[in-house]
């Protein structure tokens, strides 16, 4: 053989002896070097592929010693004849069957197959500029140098042993303690090891409770909006489902869930709103389950990582009568590659899981489970979570601040404490689908949540906004962007400074209107804050419905513009404003017209915050 058929990729993960090998494998399997055939000479091969000739001699040795090449005494290295036994040889059937011979599947399969409404982001997101994503990583968040060091302990010859031999319907012992010591209680759960079942990750756990828990005889209650792939599920069982509303507390605890035998429910961020259920409403909804019995799955998806306010036990955690059944995975971004979900229930529950599970997949990859282990046992886990969480937090704030910095006019968002997202609601006149399309042709994507809804005139208008697909430094810039577009697409339903109803106030009038007054209005998020300005120029701002967030800063007049600048708030930037009276309504807009912020004026100084509560404006919102 004169010419090499095989070449090397410069950008191939594998370095050049293994690429090598794979290369003649491929080669040997395909027929291109049928059995028989001689190779090119180690020196010859290196020559041609630019190598040294050590790396094709140590290949070369690697496939003799397996079987797939032999060496002649002054021949040379040739294929073995028996390098392809055991493979099949078909001659490659270049006719098809006719439209009469082929078989009609859609009448064999006996189940419909699942129409479930869902968004399919673009393929190549990771080279949109700003991709608001929820579930899509980054891959610099992947931990990649400790699992790395647990996949590499889990190979050691004793662990082999352990987890190549065991039943293959028994988890890791090894994981199921970590889990029962290091991950349980950092939610407030106590568990044996008979309460725990590994899975293929949470969405498996949820498939087998549906499975064993739900027919057709079995209310089932379920939040609006909620997953669609569980909303599929349920009805593949023909279950009749209670659609239980989702405020800003959580899942309403009402009469409507009376007639349920099961509640399905997200209480930490709900899916898809983000919303943290409050203590107040976990302890009513045990006391409805208790009253009702009915049971409920506790699907902790994200967990709780609360970033304004405590953290929240996980309801199974204070269920003292075992009717909550716990749902988790060990982290959203390792499980695309990992897999490794889990629940907790009562061993009787397990125990029926178990059995099923072994008709699916037996268990999960116990190779796995046992690098899962070493993760949690060196102090991985840990580490990684809080590196997560500062990363996040850092994410969350960011588009949070930049939402309520360029769209506190046009927009609202939920009163969300944390997790990965931010729900908002488009403003009048600006349809979602065509911001959606809009914005992607800016590099913008977005999430529409028509999918989550099982009634589609539920959705308000609304997207939703993640923050595990980009870093920290494009959020602002992005969200500045989505803006742009939005009051260039709200521009025909909102005042501008040319039609405004009202008057202008100009110059001196300016200084008068504001000195010794403030400003009431409502965060994007629809907290209230004050602005109280004082006749030295100096500003007070008050945040929340107790004065959770406060910042001074400084303001004054400027020809026939009102201007701020904030020490921290707003990014600490001057920016100035046209302003119009309309009563006790003051509008403002910027250099391009567009009304930005809209605020109430009370005379004089405020003494009493919860005032803004109940001052803002409707169009403050």
């Amino acid at each position: 053989m004169s010419d090499a058929i095989i070449y090397l990729d410069p950008t191939s993960p594998l370095n050049l002896q293994s690429q090598i090998r794979q290369k003649l494998v491929d080669a040997i399997s395909s027929g291109s070097f049928p059995p028989g055939s001689r190779l090119p000479s180690s020196r010859k091969m290196a020559s041609q592929l630019r190598v040294a000739r050590n790396t094709v001699v140590l290949v070369y040795q690697q496939l003799t010693d397996e079987g797939f090449l032999v060496s002649r005494e002054r021949s040379g290295i040739y294929v073995a004849d028996a390098a392809l036994d055991g493979k099949v040889r078909v001659e490659p059937n270049t006719t098809r069957p006719t439209s009469i011979d082929e078989l009609d599947w859609p009448q064999r399969v006996k189940r419909a197959q699942a129409d479930i409404r869902k968004f399919d982001h673009p393929s190549n997101w990771q080279q949109y500029p700003y991709p608001f994503l929820d579930g899509q990583f980054e891959a610099s968040l992947y931990p990649i140098a400790a699992w790395r060091e647990a996949t590499r302990l889990s190979l050691g010859v004793r662990d082999v042993n352990q987890w190549s031999t065991h039943n293959d319907d028994v988890d890791d012992r090894m994981l199921i303690e970590e889990i029962r010591t290091k991950v349980l209680p950092r939610r407030g759960i106590q568990a044996k090891a008979e309460e725990i079942l590994i899975t293929v990750g949470a969405e498996q756990a949820i498939y087998i409770l549906v499975q064993l828990l739900v027919d057709a005889t079995v209310p089932v209650a379920i939040e609006e909006p909620c997953n669609p792939d569980l909303r599929e599920m349920l009805a593949q069982r023909g279950t009749s489902l209670i659609h239980q509303a989702v405020d800003a507390d959580g899942l309403l605890v009402d009469d409507n869930l009376n007639q349920a035998e099961l509640l399905f429910i997200t209480p930490s961020h709900q899916v898809p709103t983000a919303v943290t259920m409050s203590m107040e409403r976990r302890e009513a909804l045990l006391e409805k389950a208790r009253q009702f019995d009915f049971l409920i799955v506790e699907d902790d998806f994200e967990n709780e990582t609360n970033y304004l306010g405590s953290q929240h036990p996980a309801l199974r955690s204070i269920d003292s009568e075992n009717r909550v059944v716990y749902v988790s995975s060990l982290s959203k971004v390792l499980a695309p590659g990992v897999s490794l979900g889990f629940m907790v229930a009562a061993p009787e529950l397990i125990k029926a899981a178990r059995s099923l599970r072994q008709l699916m997949v037996r268990s999960p990859p116990l190779n796995n489970q046992r690098a899962a282990a070493y993760f949690l046992s060196l102090g991985h886990y840990d580490t990684y979570m809080l590196r997560l969480s500062q990363i996040f937090q850092a994410r969350w704030i960011a588009l949070r601040d930049a939402l309520n910095y360029t769209l506190q006019q046009y927009s609202v968002t939920t009163h969300s404490q944390g997790g990965t997202t931010c729900w908002v609601r488009a403003p009048d006149g600006v349809e979602v689908g065509s911001l959606i399309a809009e914005a992607a042709k800016r590099g913008i994507l977005l999430e529409p949540v028509s999918h989550f809804y099982a009634f589609s005139d539920n959705t308000q208008n609304c997207f939703r906004m993640g923050i595990t697909s980009l870093s920290v430094d494009r959020i602002r810039e992005g969200v500045e962007k989505l803006a742009e577009l939005i009051r260039n697409m709200a521009s025909g339903h909102l005042e501008n400074l040319q039609d405004a109803t009202g008057d202008q106030v100009i110059g001196d009038q300016l200084q008068d209107l504001f000195s010794g007054n403030t400003l009431l209005s409502k965060t994007v998020y629809e907290d209230p804050f004050s602005i109280e300005m004082r006749p030295d120029g100096k500003m007070i701002g008050k945040a929340g419905y107790r004065d959770e967030d406060c910042d001074t800063g400084e303001w004054w007049v400027d020809g026939d513009k009102w201007f701020r600048r904030w020490n921290r708030w707003a990014y600490a930037e001057t920016v100035g404003y046209f302003t119009v009276v309309e009563g006790n309504q003051i509008k403002m807009f910027n250099d391009q017209y567009q009304k930005i912020f809209t605020a109430v004026l009370y005379q004089g100084e405020l003494v009493d915050q919860q005032v803004a509560s109940k001052s803002g404006p409707e169009s403050a919102s």
